[in-house]
């Protein structure tokens, strides 16, 4: 890869014809029209999110370096920011009144607004910009190596960045917009920040159905213009969860929506008797505070039991009971675990520590019994683990 050095490019040569586009969150255009300032393999800007983006204007007033920016040369006079976009991007925001800094009195000041030199100090600064110029393999290698620095790429930014082409932008446009009308009803079963690829890293994971790796599927449809196969797979897990639980309940976002569709959705459910009994599932008090799992529990017709967070006894119930059973244990002459005093070895008359010892339900949850002390038992450790895994 052959590489120029330029260091006679100043802020006001790149920010010549800067066009942001807000809808998608990301600067479009610079350096007169020359310079793509996003392409499809660079992260959305999220400098502004991250409160940096007054950092740029701050440390080019206090004369700080910028460090090294680097372009690709794609044509004549024609280039891409292989490395920089987030800082070129809030000196263009800037200097096109997006924002505001402020400085030690709280005072806020847009670039109009700022003292003449200090103006011309920022659109003089000049920028430390290497050219760059290769194979598309060794640009990609390269972005690679340099975005290891600063904000990392996450795994969906990196994949889109290596397996750029008509699909990563289809599936940005769609997936990738926080401005999608859509974007607030997907919020409600998925996690993350759209601009940081989340979304679209979630509908990826679904389509695949664990039949192959999400950068295997994306290298198999880089050169498709068509995303149908992403947008009607998710929208059918998105539809099938409504169409079950009705209205979103916050705890269902961030659930593995995609492997409980393919495990529970030829199934067929009452959306009226989900609903109460995920509401009733949802007011049990012996149910600790994450229920995140009471939704598969009743998908799965109540049968994994595993998946709720059953409300453990406290100490002191742990203590009085535990009491209470060697008391009477001591007094009859047998171990205080009472499946170790119906055996015939040497732990019948064995008096376990507390420390030695689980407390277990006689009923159990499951069947309607109470994280109370007059439904606890007290269990050598060997015989609980052995109660629950029959």
């Amino acid at each position: 890869m052959k590489t120029t050095l330029r260091t006679d490019i100043t802020v006001r040569d790149i920010c010549e014809g800067f066009v942001y586009d807000k809808n998608e969150g990301k600067g479009l255009y610079g350096w007169g029209g020359k310079l793509v300032i996003q392409p499809e393999y660079q992260r959305h800007y999220i400098y502004c999110e991250l409160n940096k983006e007054a950092a740029v204007i701050d440390s080019v007033l206090k004369k700080y370096p910028l460090g090294l920016i680097y372009f690709v040369k794609v044509a004549e006079n024609k280039y891409e920011i292989l490395d920089g976009q987030q800082r070129i991007t809030s000196l263009g925001r800037f200097l096109t009144e997006k924002f505001a800094i402020t400085d030690d009195n709280k005072t806020k000041w847009n670039f109009s607004s700022l003292n003449p030199p200090e103006k011309e100090l920022i659109l003089n600064t000049p920028l430390t910009i290497y050219i760059c110029e290769g194979e598309e393999k060794e640009i990609k290698e390269w972005f690679r190596t340099i975005n290891i620095e600063g904000v990392p790429l996450n795994e969906q930014e990196t994949f889109n960045a290596i397996y750029s082409g008509p699909f990563v932008t289809n599936a940005k446009k769609v997936y990738s917009n926080s401005e999608n009308p859509q974007m607030q009803k997907w919020q409600c079963y998925v996690n993350g920040n759209p601009k940081r690829q989340d979304i679209l890293a979630e509908a990826l994971e679904w389509v695949t159905k664990g039949e192959c790796k999400v950068d295997e599927y994306m290298a198999r449809h880089r050169y498709d213009t068509n995303i149908s196969e992403l947008q009607n797979y998710f929208d059918s897990v998105i539809d099938w969860a409504k169409g079950v639980f009705g209205s979103p309940y916050p705890g269902m976002k961030g659930l593995e929506w995609g492997r409980l569709y393919e495990k529970y959705h030829t199934e067929p459910y009452n959306t009226n008797d989900v609903r109460a009994r995920i509401e009733e599932l949802l007011e049990d008090n012996f149910i600790g505070n994450n229920k995140k799992g009471i939704f598969e529990y009743v998908l799965g017709r109540e049968e994994n039991k595993a998946l709720l967070n059953v409300r453990i006894f406290n100490d002191d119930i742990k203590k009085k009971k535990y009491k209470e059973q060697t008391d009477k244990a001591m007094a009859e002459g047998h171990s205080n675990c009472p499946y170790c005093a119906m055996g015939d070895n040497a732990n019948k008359t064995r008096i376990w520590k507390l420390s030695e010892m689980d407390a277990d339900h006689v009923t159990a949850w499951s069947r309607g019994g109470d994280s109370t002390i007059e439904n606890c038992e007290m269990l050598c450790k060997t015989h609980n683990r052995a109660k629950g895994n029959r």
